[in-house]
């Protein structure tokens, strides 16, 4: 898909008319000024997803370049002034049969990368571990049911407090309406499965360097499925409207390494006064291993 990758890029470039509107060199976790191509990708799903779009704008772009070219060719040979006796033909076989069988052709061929991803997006593999989130008016609340079931809320953090908080806690060039005072941790390399409901209203978690949207619906458990192959911070927000402060909810997620993500776990629980993990696995196995 390389080479879908620079018709893509070039189609978007001419497309945007000026040098302020070309393809911005996105190596930021979050949307930038004037960006107009996907976050880069850090999951499969993701990647597969810009190829799905790169694939459709250069069909579409043949589209329509062909419909504009036989328009023009149509316009300059059947003028009144080329053709002073309009002809009265009506059909043309081969011409009908043309314009049946080669949309159907186009659809087949956008047909099967489709299915593909969604079967891909939607059906989740083996999962290492699970992360339960949950949408209020207007913050997200997580849970690690995996990791003792601790739980905390994440908020966004304001824009009066944002240089105090980044200066505390050492972060160059803080994003504005994307920080949190919390954030979702999880391991780089790991399948994690994001189960996700709502205690009010309708949310939606999103974070578009995953390729994941899911909807936050009260009284339902959906699910999605992320890894991620590339440590960092990544940044979302709630993709469903879902009151006044709707822009106000983002998500903050940080990959990290499986050593570094098993001391934020001892961290976490050790803060919600739970025993040590391994500790519980102990004594969790000597009970299965017990007679009964």
């Amino acid at each position: 898909m390389r080479f879908n990758r620079i018709i893509s890029a070039v189609i978007l470039n001419i497309l945007g008319l000026s040098s302020g509107l070309m393809i911005t060199g996105v190596s930021a976790s979050s949307a930038v000024p004037w960006q107009k191509d996907f976050q880069p990708a850090v999951t499969s799903v993701m990647e597969d997803v810009h190829d799905f779009h790169d694939l459709l704008l250069v069909i579409i772009t043949l589209i329509t370049v062909f419909v504009l070219a036989l328009l023009l060719y149509t316009m300059w040979k059947f003028s009144a002034k080329r053709n002073p006796v309009p002809s009265k033909t009506t059909h043309h076989a081969t011409l009908e049969m043309a314009w049946t069988i080669v949309p159907v052709i186009i659809l087949v061929v956008i047909a099967v990368p489709s299915f593909k991803l969604l079967y891909k997006a939607d059906v989740l593999p083996k999962v290492d571990m699970t992360i339960k989130a949950i949408g209020n008016q207007w913050n997200w609340g997580y849970e690690y049911p995996d990791h003792g079931n601790f739980s905390f809320v994440a908020n966004m953090i304001g824009e009066s407090d944002l240089q105090q908080w980044a200066k505390e806690n050492k972060i160059n060039n803080p994003k504005r309406l994307l920080e949190t005072d919390a954030e979702v941790v999880v391991p780089v390399n790991t399948n994690v499965r994001v189960q996700v409901t709502s205690n009010d209203v309708l949310h939606a978690w999103a974070v578009p360097a995953f390729g994941v949207k899911i909807d936050a619906v009260p009284g339902r458990l959906n699910q999605t499925w992320f890894n991620v192959k590339k440590m960092g911070t990544y940044y979302g927000q709630c993709s469903e409207l879902c009151g006044q402060n709707h822009g106000f909810m983002p998500i903050k997620v940080r990959v990290v390494s499986k050593s570094e993500f098993a001391k934020w776990v001892t961290a976490q629980r050790a803060a919600a006064g739970l025993e040590p993990l391994k500790q519980k696995r102990r004594e969790v196995a000597k009970l299965n291993n017990s007679p009964r």
